[in-house]
């Protein structure tokens, strides 16, 4: 089963929820306010990992803000 990301537009709160396939576009309830949740598109790294043993991310770049000195000491 997915895990499908959502946020409240009443509170703001973020949650995931383990859901079914089939349930992927039944309504969801916040869990703080109770009000009807929006399901959100979740984002993800994909790394790939060259010959000499060094992994980069595939498409765009999502350590502009990071501090780790290489990917291999990254936690993404």
């Amino acid at each position: 089963m997915p895990i499908y990301e959502y946020i409240c537009p009443e509170c703001g709160s973020k949650f995931e929820l383990l859901r079914s396939l089939s349930q992927a576009n039944e309504g969801v309830s916040c869990p703080q306010c109770h009000n009807a949740a929006e399901r959100i598109l979740s984002t993800f790294v994909s790394r790939a990992k060259s010959d000499s043993g060094l992994t980069t991310p595939i498409g765009g770049n999502p350590c502009t803000s990071c501090s780790a000195t290489s990917c291999d000491s990254c936690d993404l």
